[in-house]
């Protein structure tokens, strides 16, 4: 085979790809239906993976199948694929590094058009008081949702390739991981879930013939087509659909090619049909990251999780560079979260994402007045002093492999998992949360989480600068009732005696003052509230209580040879007028879209809250 530096490769690609570009006669499988295999071999295929293909090649009719082993030789195929398609063009001044321009149309995740499908409704969702629409999740019953896919599935691969990607959650073998099997008709989901998943014919040889989750799913634009493409980017956003079914442990996305929708190893099934599995089996699946921090003078090692919505800084913090040089900050993981406690009643963590999918944030201010660039739109002439629009939409991702991070953590693929000390929330809060506070007890810190309120951001179809109420930042990723999950968390208390529960906090690097500026520099300097988590985590008296939680002695604190001094006293001013009303926004939005299902612990922690703040 010629290196892939070779001229000679591209010719050897194009030979290899040819029967997926033309036509040949077809192989049959079945009585009913006939398709050609073109990549690996189907009766390898585990007999439940086989029948899974199978069914669904019946279903939606590709030309062809592609069993995919995850190698460098089928991705290099793939990568050649898609630039033929115009998909991706490489970017020739960074390498190994490609670039594809959606549909304009398909830019996020689609949460509106996203649902759950369960026989009862409160399964998925709480009964919202007063006729309010769900925040919490979009339920749509089993009846409904087989005519919307049966609307949309049937002949929706025709011309298309359909690719089989077995792809493991977690290191493969692993105690803590799960498997998938995702069919797309999509090379370019093929690519990315090789990034982002721990993909290939080795996850095959771990499953045989047990369970795994059914991830399907389409752009929606069988051959040939019947209008034009954006960006030769094939999608279908005005019949997009995102359907988890729990009781068949079933994906189904429909329509679009954005990476929440389409890499089914993602948010859905990590987090909303992973946080039903969890809840299940007794475990956590959630939207966390992991870091690890060391001290370097004491050799003291500890690992953290923490949960932020979008665009809060968790991959600053995950992969922070510490400005304080006695401390080392190592990253396991920057998005999710799958935790159990072990025999010893320690909690433990593995990152189930092979990848990174973050938000590659545009450089206009960086260009000069008067030089002309191309923006994500197409304009060839888009100028920083002229035009009105952005050159970059602000939810570009960029998709990369985990492996390649320089501060990568030794244990990130450890199959037992890291050791969790301490559990952190935080949000984008301009106003009135102090940067850290710690919880008093397990079930403060889980009340912590229920009343997380943060700035929206460009992730989902929301408009910036709202505060939203964003549960564990797990708003839009819930794959059951939400008092039900409050509920499997707080169970955990009960067990104090033999569990050792990570201590729970929040911070907020957001604050900012009656100017508008941010009164903390975050970023490296964050290490210095992460020192105070640890001296707590070690159980030192370097704490003083509020309504609220407990907070810094001021001494505990590390801030010198901070750039710019910081206003310590703003920084942890506690109003009792702004706590009254946020403690009136929390009792509003558990009444409204918890209701009945909110279990009495939590309301106990809000209205002891509501108490200490009326004493201040």
């Amino acid at each position: 085979m010629p290196e892939p530096s070779d001229e000679g490769f591209s010719r050897h690609l194009l030979k290899e790809a040819s029967p997926i570009l033309s036509k040949r006669p077809q192989i049959q499988l079945c009585q009913d239906r006939s398709f050609r295999v073109i990549y690996g071999d189907i009766d390898r295929l585990p007999i439940k993976v086989r029948h899974y293909v199978e069914e669904h090649a019946r279903l939606c009719k590709p030309d062809t199948v592609h069993i995919c082993d995850g190698t460098e030789r089928e991705n290099e195929l793939l990568l050649y694929m898609l630039q033929k398609d115009g998909i991706l063009r490489r970017l020739p001044k960074y390498e190994n590094c490609w670039i594809a321009q959606t549909d304009p149309a398909d830019v996020a995740r689609v949460e509106k058009l996203t649902y759950i499908s369960t026989e009862l409704q409160r399964d998925t969702v709480p009964s919202p008081k007063y006729g309010a629409k769900s925040q919490l999740g979009n339920w749509m019953a089993p009846e409904d949702m087989d005519n919307e896919l049966n609307m949309r599935f049937p002949d929706c691969m025709k011309g298309r390739t359909m690719f089989v990607i077995p792809f493991s959650m977690g290191p493969v073998g692993s105690p803590l991981s799960k498997i998938g099997i995702q069919l797309t008709d999509s090379a370019y989901v093929v690519a990315s879930m090789r990034i982002m998943t721990r993909m290939g014919s080795n996850v095959l040889d771990v499953l045989k013939d047990g369970e795994f989750v059914k991830c399907l799913h389409s752009v929606g634009r069988p051959l040939p087509l019947t209008s034009p493409l954006h960006n030769n980017w094939p999608c279908y956003p005005k019949m997009t659909l995102i359907a988890h079914l729990p009781e068949k442990n079933e994906i189904c996305s429909y329509g679009s090619g954005y990476g929440g929708n389409s890499l089914l190893g993602k948010k859905c099934f990590a987090l909303r049909i992973g946080s039903i599995l969890a809840k299940r089996e007794g475990w956590f699946a959630e939207h966390m990251l992991i870091l690890g921090i060391e001290n370097t003078q004491t050799g003291e090692k500890r690992y953290i999780a923490a949960a932020f919505p979008s665009a809060c800084g968790k991959t600053n913090l995950a992969m922070m560079k510490p400005s304080l040089p006695h401390f080392k900050v190592t990253c396991v993981g920057d998005d999710i979260a799958w935790m159990r406690f072990d025999s010893e009643g320690r909690l433990r963590a593995i990152n189930p994402e092979a990848g990174f999918f973050g938000v590659a944030p545009g450089l206009e201010q960086e260009i000069p007045e008067g030089v002309k660039i191309r923006s994500w739109l197409g304009d060839e002439d888009w100028r920083k002093d002229s035009s009105d629009r952005p050159a970059a939409h602000p939810n570009s991702r960029f998709c990369t492999p985990a492996a390649q991070c320089p501060i990568l953590d030794p244990a990130w693929e450890d199959p037992e998992g890291v050791p969790i000390d301490a559990i952190i929330f935080g949000g984008r809060r301009p106003d009135g949360v102090p940067l850290v506070y710690e919880a008093f007890n397990w079930q403060h810190g889980v009340f912590m989480g229920a009343s997380m309120r943060s700035e929206s951001t460009a992730a989902a179809e929301h408009k910036a600068k709202q505060i939203m109420h964003d549960p564990f930042a797990m708003r839009p990723f819930f794959g059951y009732n939400f008092g039900d999950y409050l509920q499997h968390w707080l169970s955990f208390g009960s067990r104090a005696n033999e569990l050792h529960l990570p201590k729970i906090f929040h911070v907020n690097w957001f604050r900012k003052d009656a100017n508008g500026k941010f009164l903390w520099p975050g970023f490296g300097e964050n290490c210095r509230v992460l020192d105070w988590v640890l001296q707590r985590i070690n159980d030192k008296d370097v704490s003083v209580p509020t309504p609220i939680g407990l907070v810094p002695k001021r001494e505990s604190l590390n801030l010198d040879g901070l750039e710019d001094p910081v206003d310590y006293d703003a920084l942890f001013k506690i109003s009792q007028n702004f706590w009254e009303n946020e403690v009136n926004a929390v009792y509003k939005y558990f009444d409204e879209q918890v209701n009945t299902d909110l279990p009495t612990q939590i309301m106990k922690e809000l209205k002891d809250l509501e108490s200490r703040v009326q004493a201040m």
